[in-house]
């Protein structure tokens, strides 16, 4: 990113590394409540034993992959809290970029709020949880393996040609979303969604939704709004703002 556009000072990441927990969330979200832990500090495990990603799915979270979360403690003037998971996704899409080689570069892309894909391919889910003033960001990224869904394409960093050391990732990812967050506290919610834009699936992309209370939608990306919800254009001409759902390209 460029780091010129932010106007207040960056947080120094610290980041604690286990072997195994039952979930990263679940643990920083016990020490947020607790006092113990505050914003800026990422825990990260080798393996988790009970993962989870949105909507209540499990994650599958075997060794060589990353599982990590992070800490934002919101104050008063910040801009709204689902925000920030456009921030986590501009600040994975950018630590992903990083360490890819330039053909599948061109294939990486956000789904809307925060997969990121690689040539149609969910390669990482991010999953925000909120406990008082304090929200954990969760982060999985397929390193070294990738499961088989049902549902979806699953690819990896390494199937895609690229050589992560899961240490030194979390350190880079750390840093970009301490950037980006700041830039989110200093600038707005305007920029971020700018970048988001830049990286997404461009508008006119076909989409399926399948909304959390049930049912489908079917229509055409057609942006985000200002709080970075995103504008559906239905097949029969009318339009819906979409807050949380399932969105499939088609």
């Amino acid at each position: 990113m460029d780091a010129g556009r932010g106007t207040g000072a960056v947080l120094t990441p610290r980041i604690l590394a286990v072997a195994e927990t039952g979930s990263t969330n679940a643990d920083l979200l016990e020490l947020a409540a607790a006092g113990s832990a505050g914003e800026g500090v990422w825990l990260r495990s080798d393996r988790q034993l009970a993962g989870r990603g949105r909507l209540g799915r499990d994650w599958a979270s075997p060794a060589g992959n990353l599982y990590a979360s992070t800490i934002v403690t919101l104050r008063a003037d910040d801009p709204p809290a689902p925000s920030l998971a456009l921030v986590a996704a501009v600040a994975l899409e950018e630590a992903i970029a990083g360490v890819l080689p330039e053909p599948a570069r061109r294939k990486l892309a956000i789904k809307w709020p925060n997969d990121l894909l690689i040539a149609g391919a969910k390669v990482s889910g991010i999953l925000l949880e909120r406990a008082g003033d304090h929200v954990v960001i969760g982060i999985g990224v397929n390193i070294a393996h990738h499961p088989d869904l049902p549902d979806r394409a699953t690819t990896s960093l390494h199937a895609e040609g690229a050589t992560v050391d899961v240490a030194a990732f979390t350190d880079r990812l750390a840093a970009l979303t301490a950037a980006w967050l700041t830039l989110w506290r200093t600038q707005g919610l305007a920029p971020i969604i700018e970048r988001w834009s830049e990286r997404a699936h461009p508008p006119g992309t076909s989409l399926r939704v399948r909304l959390p209370e049930g049912g489908e939608l079917a229509g055409v990306f057609d942006g985000l709004d200002a709080q970075g919800a995103l504008r559906l254009c239905l097949d029969d001409g009318d339009s819906r703002v979409i807050h949380a759902g399932d969105i499939f390209l088609v």
